[in-house]
């Protein structure tokens, strides 16, 4: 089996410490410090470029830091199993011939090893977690034909059946109509009750401010993390955002920014 460490008693789920990534001569995250505890829904906000998707992918294992740590329960995340991440539609392939059932079966290659066949567990597991994300009618169906809201649905159905821990979710909401974007919100605050703690990487601040315990504003470094009434002000916005913030009719602060070209897209894997 895939290693994964005990987890260290009294050590947060995540603890980030003086985590830098550097790429194309330029730092990408500077200094990044914070823990996050088992539990906590936490949205990563900032401007285009901002570093939000190097964030979760080196969160996540998918790039390496150039210095700093990241630990999982105080162990390096290559040594979990523990962590779900769910990418950008962007960057998956859709026409790739496989089913929703597939995809979720995928959560549990880490509990199987290699070249070991799925037992009846890992298939009751997986339709657990179709059940959960209200999706089970589409187990059969070709990732290809699926909705955005149904394509963010299944992503979550396998990190469920992976029995994350640690959920990184980069823009899931993006490119999703209003009712979607409500289903997956729901989800998460499900997943809260089984003390899943989610890490999603947003635009959208009016739905960071009413939906997460806290928020984390970041352009390369960060500029403020608490909870929403602490860093949605103003004087932080604009020290992230400079002079791309609208305030719209009712008094909100709107950031203008282009979802979701982040910084990562300047990255090769």
């Amino acid at each position: 089996m895939y290693p994964n460490s005990p987890h260290q008693a009294n050590q947060p789920i995540l603890d980030v410490s003086h985590l830098t990534v550097r790429y194309n001569g330029r730092n990408a995250l500077e200094n990044i410090t914070f823990h996050l505890h088992e539990g906590e829904r936490i949205a990563v906000v900032g401007p285009n470029g901002a570093g939000k998707s190097t964030l979760i992918k080196t969160i996540a294992g998918v790039l390496q830091p150039s210095s700093g740590d990241v630990n999982i329960y105080g162990s390096h995340p290559d040594k979990h199993v523990c962590i779900g991440y769910i990418p950008q539609r962007s960057q998956v392939d859709w026409n790739f011939p496989v089913t929703v059932a597939d995809v979720v079966m995928m959560g549990r290659s880490a509990k199987l090893g290699p070249f070991n066949w799925p037992h009846k567990k890992d298939w009751e597991f997986v339709n657990r977690a179709l059940e959960t994300v209200e999706i089970h009618d589409l187990a059969s169906r070709q990732i290809s034909q699926l909705s955005g809201g149904q394509q963010q649905r299944m992503f979550i159905a396998r990190a469920i059946a992976q029995e994350s821990e640690l959920m990184l979710m980069d823009e899931p909401l993006t490119g999703l109509d209003i009712p979607s974007q409500e289903g997956i919100l729901n989800l998460l605050d499900r997943l809260k009750q089984d003390k899943v703690t989610v890490m999603v990487a947003t635009h959208d601040l009016d739905q960071a401010a009413s939906h997460f315990d806290r928020i984390l504003l970041l352009n390369h470094r960060i500029v403020a993390f608490g909870v929403p009434q602490e860093v949605l002000k103003t004087e932080k916005l604009l020290e992230a955002y400079g002079g791309r913030l609208r305030s719209t009719e009712n008094g909100n602060i709107l950031a203008i920014d282009d979802c979701c070209e982040d910084d990562e897209n300047e990255h090769t894997h």
